[in-house]
């Protein structure tokens, strides 16, 4: 079973983490997510880097 994806700031699960969450890329803070590499992603950074969303990677 895989581990679950967690923050490279904090090293918890996005539900758990209480960093400021920030785009990696453009550093806007609407609708973004924890994805697989444990960053941040808007929802048009993720499509243009093609970034997958971390609960798609875990079980929960």
């Amino acid at each position: 079973m895989q581990a679950p994806v967690v923050c490279v700031q904090c090293d918890k699960p996005e539900g758990q983490c209480n960093c400021e969450k920030y785009c990696t890329i453009c550093k806007g803070q609407t609708n973004v997510k924890l994805c697989a590499d444990g960053l941040y992603y808007c929802p048009e950074c993720r499509e243009a880097c093609d970034v997958s969303l971390a609960s798609s990677h875990s079980e929960r």
